[in-house]
């Protein structure tokens, strides 16, 4: 399917039904459909052939919903961008992708001009407000605004012709290991996650969708396309704030939502959370990182609804694992079930998953035995962008290595021990560093916390970790230390935890893990 059939669709069965809303002002999907049209029609006026790519920076909104699609309906590769990169981060980025036009929000003008000096293939610039006019010395740009394009009076009825396998998405990684690459995703890729989180998650038209995560990282962007398919509302919050994502719960009655875990610590420790109104809600997600139990314990007592941990990673588009219950599991004792729901979960529908060994074969499936996740499915990427090395070492015989390490269960429920690249050795011994941040997590005044390994002349590596309290917490680095010694191993203990005020974030939300290691290491290194 491609992803224009998916709102062709909507517009068809759910013509009246409310699409998007935000504050008094709402769309029905006749409606939404109409405006992604004329964006498609305005991009073909404008001259963009198939597959030419157009970059999005822009914050959650209808408009970012708009442009999903009307790409989509001009055959275009849509390329969103992380909205904390800085100029010369995004220039790399278009510059790499050969973009020829940028969506661009007007809060985004004056990093968009400096971007622009250092991306001479751009062309236009389309902003979802009004006009803003650009002068960059020897440069033509067009500039038009978003209601110019919704003016749009060219060709409509059009099909694109792209088909399954037609480029649809380029999604770059954060680039904290190393350059970021372009992940490829299909028509194909996304709209078959759509159709699997529909029956997976059994999402209909009365769901209100709450796009609180960035839409520009596919935690949350897979829902643009799930939620449409079903005819369901979308709703938004701009920016992550808890008292704005906790009015919009309320008020817009959402049903559910996807969130990295650090905006759901955050939430659940907010005060006077558990005095909100969250009638509506069915089903709260987690993804984009390892969660402690203790923290699902706290989401599962604020919002009082079903909730489900899922992995995946942008190559997947995303979800690999939901951790939803099999049916037969739902007989268990409360306790029993949390132990599943707790975990990193079973293989997402039309996914196949193999847990690997270092020697190349499948680990038991006890629960013990740790290996790489292995996935296959026509949810996965093609590869990356212009790399074909890349593309080559990411797979084996067909299978995506995911360079994530995990348990299988005899029920085929995975738990994730680790990324490969977070895994410490001291002294020989595997320490996870999951394991390590669950028990900082346990301690009641922890709000955040990252394990990491530094180089050790003794040891090899020696592990640290930097944690965050809670507000009001009077706990010191020698507590946590005596606390981690009361659940875990001496040798899985921190040696050192630095207290900050907070945690370093990636754009999407997730603990900045790599920048506390190489600010621990050059520590290190120049005491040495």
């Amino acid at each position: 399917m491609h992803i224009w059939s998916i709102l062709r669709e909507a517009r068809s069965r759910f013509p009246t039904h409310t699409a998007v809303r935000q504050g008094e002002w709402s769309l029905n999907y006749a409606q939404f459909f109409e405006r992604c049209q004329a964006l498609a029609a305005n991009f073909r006026a404008q001259g963009y052939q198939p597959s030419d790519r157009i970059a999005i920076l822009a914050p959650n909104g209808p408009a970012f919903l708009e442009a999903y699609f009307a790409t989509a309906g001009a055959d275009l590769v849509l390329c969103p961008l992380n909205t904390r990169l800085h100029a010369l981060e995004l220039a790399h980025i278009l510059r790499d992708c050969q973009a020829r036009g940028w969506i661009v929000a007007n809060d985004f003008a004056d990093v968009a001009r400096a971007t622009l000096e250092h991306a001479p293939m751009l062309e236009d610039v389309l902003w979802t407000g009004g006009a803003v006019k650009l002068e960059i010395p020897g440069r033509t740009l067009r500039s038009q605004s978003w209601v110019e394009a919704l003016a749009q009076t060219g060709e409509r009825g059009f099909d694109p012709d792209s088909g399954d396998s037609g480029l649809a998405h380029l999604y770059y990684t954060s680039g904290t290991t190393g350059e970021p690459k372009g992940v490829m995703l299909t028509h194909g890729n996304v709209s078959v996650h759509a159709t699997s989180a529909v029956s997976e998650l059994r999402l209909d038209e009365g769901d209100v969708w709450g796009h609180f995560a960035p839409m520009f990282h596919l935690a949350d962007a897979w829902a643009s396309f799930a939620i449409t398919l079903v005819g369901g509302t979308h709703v938004f919050a701009p920016r992550f704030e808890e008292p704005l994502v906790l009015d919009v719960f309320e008020q817009e009655r959402v049903t559910l939502t996807n969130l990295v875990p650090t905006m759901l610590q955050r939430l659940v420790r907010f005060p006077g959370v558990e005095q909100r109104d969250f009638s509506s809600l069915r089903l709260i997600l987690s993804g984009g990182a390892p969660i402690a139990p203790d923290v699902v314990r706290e989401i599962m007592r604020v919002f009082r609804c079903t909730y489900v941990q899922t992995y995946g990673m942008t190559e997947t588009s995303p979800y690999l694992t939901l951790s939803l219950l099999h049916p037969h599991l739902e007989k268990l004792s409360p306790a029993e079930q949390f132990r599943y729901r707790a975990k990193t979960g079973r293989s997402f529908r039309g996914v196949a998953l193999r847990v690997v060994a270092e020697d190349g074969s499948d680990v038991a499936s006890d629960g013990i035995q740790v290996g790489e996740i292995w996935a296959r499915g026509p949810t996965v990427t093609p590869g990356y962008w212009q790399r074909p090395d890349l593309t080559a070492a990411a797979f084996s015989d067909g299978w995506l290595r995911t360079g994530d390490l995990a348990t299988l269960d005899s029920e085929g429920y995975l738990d994730i021990v680790d990324r490969k690249k977070d895994m410490i050795i001291s002294g020989g011994e595997k320490i996870y560093s999951t394991e390590v941040e669950h028990a900082l997590m346990a301690h009641p005044g922890v709000m955040e916390a990252a394990v990491f390994g530094v180089p050790s002349a003794e040891w090899g590596e020696q592990v640290r970790a930097a944690v965050a309290l809670r507000p009001g917490a009077t706990v010191d680095a020698s507590e946590l230390l005596a606390h981690c010694r009361s659940m875990l191993a001496g040798y899985k203990c921190p040696k050192q935890i630095a207290l900050l005020p907070e945690l370093p974030k990636t754009g999407t939300g997730k603990i900045a893990k790599a920048k506390l290691r190489d600010a621990a290491r050059g520590a290190a290194a120049h005491h040495s």
